[in-house]
């Protein structure tokens, strides 16, 4: 296992760590799970789930290893009335933080995460209000170590990378969420794209990722295998399959990335992670299998560019279908993409089926019908 320094934290973390989202099995699972990333030398966990279950699944497997393992611990998720809950609420922000250090027998957490913030303007009202004062006197008495913050939007993250006060972000990367339009001109596009292979990267996460690296605001990673929709070729909005090993590499060779945090629920998965670190560069090679996807693989399969904005009523399309489309790709719907959903301004609820979008959108993607189908999955 190869390991970084995550940023201005000067802690030394493994290169791939431990997302423990789907630790909700057994304890004897659980503990399996970690037994395997401990031998792998992961030294990272992050734990943003609220739910009894999961904490304590975690909290009592780490028992007698604690000072190992480097903890991602989120504050603002809570569990209220059986149900996760995103919140700025001091009462409950306080009584969750302090459930998760006493399932996991600690005192400290390494990294206090500001959780899920998406919004520009929440993020001014964090920074500037009570939530944040919060946070520093945790820092300064050491129950926290380190103050992060984790988001799924560029703007966003640009803002917390500028700040001295946030020494770490963990964002959401990967191929198909990185690697977007950006022409107007499909021609144009796919022409760059097949000829560059990795050109195709949004400009607003190019920067954030510069960003980061200037001002030394180390990256962890979420999501970065697209909830296995990228393992796919009939998923993957590239029309070809990538392999675990292909996405981790991607991610590791971003601007100020430290560590990539799959989600683990089997210790095979850990196995197919960590095989990463004996990989041949052929094996880690995903330039070439995405510059050589065929020109109509994002036909009828929505890459998230935004191309049909604006909406009628304002709904975020793209997204939507994003949320939608990672959704779909488990037996259940995950909490945490339910509560993404649910935080959008506009759900797919309010959709008119006036089709004003398809006309505009260069994939052929039937939106109307997606927004149906978004409105009948998530209940809104």
């Amino acid at each position: 296992m190869q390991y970084r320094t995550l940023g201005k934290t000067g802690l030394k973390v493994s290169e791939i760590g431990f997302g423990g989202e789907w630790m909700d099995g057994t304890p004897e699972e659980a503990r399996a799970v970690v037994d395997a990333c401990e031998e792998a030398g992961i030294n990272l966990l992050d734990v943003w789930m609220p739910d009894p279950t999961r904490r304590s699944n975690l909290g009592d497997a780490l028992v007698g290893r604690r000072d190992k393992w480097i903890i991602q611990g989120h504050l603002g998720s809570t569990w209220q009335d059986g149900q996760y809950v995103r919140t700025r609420e001091l009462e409950p922000v306080k009584a969750a933080f302090q459930d998760l250090l006493d399932r996991f027998h600690t005192d400290y957490i390494d990294l206090g995460m500001i959780h899920f913030v998406d919004k520009t303007d929440e993020y001014r009202q964090i920074m500037e209000g009570p939530f944040m004062e919060y946070v520093r006197e945790l820092r300064a008495a050491g129950t926290v170590r380190h103050v992060g913050l984790s988001t799924h939007n560029p703007e966003v993250a640009k803002l917390a990378a500028a700040e001295p006060q946030i020494e770490m972000i963990m964002f959401s990367l990967n191929p198909a969420f990185d690697m977007l339009p950006a022409s107007d001109n499909i021609e144009d596009l796919f022409g760059d794209y097949a000829a560059e292979g990795l050109d195709g990267i949004n400009a607003d996460r190019a920067e954030l990722y510069a960003l980061c690296e200037q001002t030394n605001t180390g990256l962890t990673v979420m999501k970065p295998y697209a909830g296995g929709r990228l393992f796919d070729a009939a998923t993957s909005p590239f029309g070809v399959a990538l392999t675990p090993v292909q996405c981790i590499h991607y991610a590791l060779t971003r601007p100020a990335v430290a560590s990539v945090l799959p989600g683990f629920s089997t210790p095979q998965h850990v196995a197919d992670a960590v095989v990463y670190e004996d990989s041949s560069a052929d094996e880690r090679d995903y330039a070439s299998v995405l510059a050589s996807a065929p020109k109509n693989a994002y036909f009828g399969q929505c890459t998230y560019c935004g191309h049909c904005a604006p909406c009628t009523v304002g709904i975020n399309i793209a997204m939507v279908n994003k949320y939608y489309d990672l959704a779909v790709m488990h037996d259940e719907v995950p909490d945490s993409l339910r509560e993404h959903y649910r935080a959008l301004d506009v759900t797919a609820s309010e959709c008119t089926a006036c089709e004003a979008c398809e006309e505009r959108c260069p994939f052929g993607v039937k939106i109307a019908s997606k927004m149906a189908k978004a409105q009948e999955l998530f209940g809104c």
